[in-house]
């Protein structure tokens, strides 16, 4: 599992354009992550609503933070595929996304991830998000990330 500042060193080091987004970490599980970001002006767009490239960089990271807490630090897992479906307008204001995989195999991590306003998340999340992620061979699962007979792959 990785711990929460070493997730926040990596998320402001090593991905720049989010990390400059001020994400805090709420809570690590295994498997889990709950994220923050906080509210920012030049994360409004015309009509008075948060951005969704805000919103898509807050579920993409919390996504990635949820495969870390389920294999550690293994910086070169990647997104191969996410899809977002925006629900309702959210409000300016600090945004929560709560991070969940949904099954994790030796190559591929699915999950899910809900954003809500922090104001206003009693009326449900602003957006829902599934996506996949791409574990590197070399992620500490067995010799040279190779898959014996009978291993379960995603």
């Amino acid at each position: 599992m990785i711990e929460k500042d070493e997730f926040e060193a990596i998320v402001r080091d090593q991905v720049p354009l989010v990390g400059g987004f001020g994400i805090s970490v709420v809570a690590i599980g295994e498997g889990s992550m709950v994220l923050t970001m906080p509210y920012r002006d030049d994360f409004v767009r015309p009509g008075g609503t948060v951005m969704g490239p805000a919103l898509f960089g807050l579920a993409d990271v919390a996504l990635y933070g949820a495969v870390m807490s389920a294999i550690g630090r293994v910086e070169l897992a990647v997104t191969t595929s996410i899809t977002i479906n925006f629900l309702r307008r959210p409000r300016p204001g600090p945004i929560r996304a709560e991070a969940r995989l949904l099954k994790l195999g030796r190559r591929l991590a699915y999950g899910e991830v809900s954003l809500f306003s922090v104001d206003d998340d009693l009326d449900g999340p602003v957006a829902h998000v599934t996506g996949t992620y791409s574990i590197p061979p070399d992620a500490g699962r067995g010799p040279a990330g190779r898959i014996a007979p009978g291993d379960a792959v995603l």
